[in-house]
């Protein structure tokens, strides 16, 4: 990728008094030969244009890889029969009570940094290695956070392993997903009756609609490490958004496929008729699913489900993609009869996954026994210490409202030895020490939680998930603390933003879902409201939409912008209306710097393949390359680049000499290059053309390196 320059305001020409020139904030007022210089072409604001819709390229099989926080997997479908879906092979491994249809997101490097092995092998080789000698080695478990997490995230961005040894997040990103790679394709060419090329391959990468464009590109260059694609061929690899592709899917189930909620009323955890309780619903969910796990082959409707059949064009339905790390919300509306989609509401979320729990629990340990004993812990017994997460995530799958006996975590035997010989006293007497009533002690080497330790676990991260869903269809809900379950924000005050009135249905979706406590929370909050529904296969909800989304990229038909982007420029310097501090004097003429030409604005709606133009010029002849920095806001209220809240998020490379004539480079008139932006897809894209030659001039975006 090319090494990004400044552009300088002061070198700047300006082509026609009524014209716009792009320019970069603090300028200095001397001459300068920078080689990034431009004169934009087009004014500000420019039109909107038509919308182009994009060019399938033929691919035999689509591979997506769900690509989550806590577990990953990989479905694939080949376009001849794009009705069925092949799952991926049963992992080797597991725990007790666990499904594994995925596979955890652990990886294991060696000491000088190879491969080693994902998944249940990861997390059982790193259990096996001897405590000095796994010092050695690098093990990371749910990294995936930290791309959400970093604000300032590069290719060089590092990963912290278990042991304390640091890596580049790409390296450890690519690695996974070449793993993925080489299974899916070995599976796929099994199952092939023809000899496949790999540009015959179609890969979709999951993410969360929360990620902000430095992420999913981020996720793209690790794919074109791994060799899932190249930097050539774009188009062979698709990034999809997961409560998105949730929402493709579920247009396709059938009554029978689903859980619904909100059929029976229920109060406490029962049916009002005290016939049955909450979860039981569930477990025949769980049944289903159960047999369906011999079959790793799925069928889809051919056009939409029955669910859809009861939908007419106009309504309203919302995903909330509950995950391991994060929690995505969308607001989508079915068109009638194709079933395409219509963004409402831009994607939104947090942090707010089953993460979470694993959190309070580890902070539960700490007020228990200590912070700097946890940590110290850690550190020198690693692979313990992911022995005791691994039986805690067992048993926190088992939790439900009003359970009645304790949730019993054993812990490893390391640990009770480790504590004593560093505090000389027992886990025991920590405990009682610790005055925490509801956890006891069990002499065969459990921690006993009780219902109430239960909800001081999920409390929280729950109520962040209620609490946001509540937030983003009403805009004037103010945050307050949430007691129980029960005092989770009241019906009346939900479902009143315009965009997402008359909301029908609520689907609930991601592995985070299959917790009864979750459901119950939901259910108190919005049963009474919408239909809230829970496919059976909850958990693989979002890698089964990712591949009817790379059969049919065009299937969501209009988005939501997260963000405002646009470029400085230059405007003609008008008094009292423009600050002073904003005035550059060139060549006689006053001007105002500083001005954010948007491109596109918050919440936008932008139609698939909707192109944005904007034209500019180089500023000397045998310019080399025109660099075009972006700037992007929260907010739509802004007008300079140097308002509070815009940040510089990324910039466009224009390489003139490619398609370029040596006539054009060496011409005394300047070259007029029209740039094409894409918004209305989950990645922002860009090309270029020299108007006067009609060749296409290389252009790329980076969002990477800030």
């Amino acid at each position: 990728m090319a090494t990004l320059l400044h552009l300088n305001a002061n070198d700047l020409q300006i082509k026609g008094e009524d014209r716009s020139t792009s320019t970069s904030p603090s300028g200095s007022p001397s001459p300068s030969r920078n080689e990034c210089s431009i004169a934009p072409l087009t004014p500000s604001p420019s039109p909107r244009t038509e919308v182009r819709p994009g060019v399938a390229r033929p691919f035999s099989v689509v591979v997506a890889i769900d690509f989550g926080t806590t577990s990953s997997g990989y479905a694939f479908s080949f376009t001849e029969d794009p009705e069925t879906i092949h799952m991926m092979r049963r992992w080797e491994g597991g725990d007790p009570g666990v499904a594994n249809q995925k596979s955890p997101t652990c990886l294991l490097l060696t000491p000088d940094l190879r491969f080693h092995s994902f998944g249940f092998a990861a997390r059982d080789s790193y259990h096996d290695l001897d405590p000095e000698e796994a010092k050695h080695w690098l093990y990371f478990d749910k990294f995936k956070m930290k791309i959400h997490s970093t604000s300032d995230l590069t290719m060089e961005t590092e990963l912290v392993s278990v042991s304390g040894r640091r890596v580049r997040a790409i390296e450890v990103f690519a690695h996974a997903l070449k793993f993925f790679r080489e299974h899916a394709l070995k599976e796929v060419k099994d199952q092939s009756s023809s000899v496949l090329e790999g540009n015959e391959v179609r890969w979709v990468i999951t993410v969360p609609a929360v990620w902000r464009q430095p992420a999913k590109q981020f996720m793209r260059e690790a794919a074109y490490l791994a060799g899932l694609a190249t930097s050539e061929s774009p188009e062979q690899l698709l990034i999809a958004l997961e409560p998105e592709a949730a929402s493709i899917y579920c247009r396709k189930l059938r009554l029978h496929q689903v859980i619904d909620l909100s059929l029976r009323p229920m109060t406490n955890g029962l049916d009002l008729d005290g016939s049955r309780p909450f979860d039981s619903s569930f477990r025949q969910a769980r049944e289903q699913l159960r047999r369906s796990r011999h079959s790793r082959t799925f069928l889809v409707e051919s056009g939409t489900g029955e669910l859809w059949s009861e939908m007419q064009t106009g309504d309203r339905y919302i995903v909330v993609d509950c995950g391991g790390g994060t929690v995505d919300l969308t607001v989508h509306q079915i068109e009638q009869p194709q079933g395409s989609l219509k963004e409402l509401y831009k994607a939104s979320g947090g942090p707010y996954g089953a993460v979470g729990v694993d959190l309070a629990f580890e902070a539960m340990l700490c007020r228990i026994f200590g912070t700097d004993f946890i940590e110290s812990f850690k550190a020198k017994r690693p692979a313990a210490w992911v022995d005791l997460t691994i039986a805690f995530e067992a048993r926190k799958r088992t939790a439900a409202p009003g359970r009645a006996n304790s949730l019993n975590i054993l812990l490893p035997f390391s640990f009770i030895d480790f504590y004593k010989r560093q505090r000389g006293q027992s886990v025991e007497t920590a405990l009682r020490k610790s005055n925490m009533n509801f956890i006891k002690w069990s002499s065969q080497g459990m921690l006993r939680l009780s219902a109430e330790a239960l909800n001081e676990l999920f409390q929280p991260t729950i109520n962040n998930i209620i609490k946001h869903i509540g937030k983003i269809v009403n805009s004037d809900i103010k945050p307050r603390i949430i007691d129980s379950f029960s005092d989770i924000l009241s019906t009346e005050e939900l479902m009143q933003k315009e965009e997402v009135k008359g909301v029908r249905f609520l689907f609930l979706v991601g592995g985070f879902a299959e917790s009864p406590m979750l459901q119950r929370a939901a259910q108190n909050a919005l049963g009474r409201t919408c239909r809230i529904i829970i496919p059976h296969d909850v958990g693989l909800t979002i890698l089964k939409g990712a591949v009817l989304f790379g059969l049919d990229p065009t299937v969501v038909r209009v988005r939501r912008c997260p963000l405002t982007y646009g470029v400085g420029v230059l405007n003609r310097f008008v008094e009292r209306r423009h600050p002073r501090d904003k005035l550059l004097i060139k060549e006689g003429r006053e001007w105002c710097t500083d001005i954010l030409d948007r491109f596109v604005s918050v919440d936008q709606s932008v139609a698939l393949g909707e192109m944005v133009r904007r034209s500019y010029t180089p500023a000397r002849v045998g310019q080399r390359k025109i660099i075009i920095n972006i700037y992007c806001s929260d907010t739509d209220d802004v007008i300079y680049i140097t308002d509070p809240g815009v940040r510089k998020c990324g910039a466009i490379t224009l390489d003139l000499l490619e398609g370029a004539t040596a006539a054009c480079v060496g011409d005394k008139e300047r070259r007029e290059i029209r740039a094409t932006m894409q918004f209305g897809d989950t990645e922002i894209k860009v090309t270029a053309v020299d108007v006067s030659t009609g060749q296409l001039v290389r252009a790329s975006i980076d969002f990477l390196s800030n």
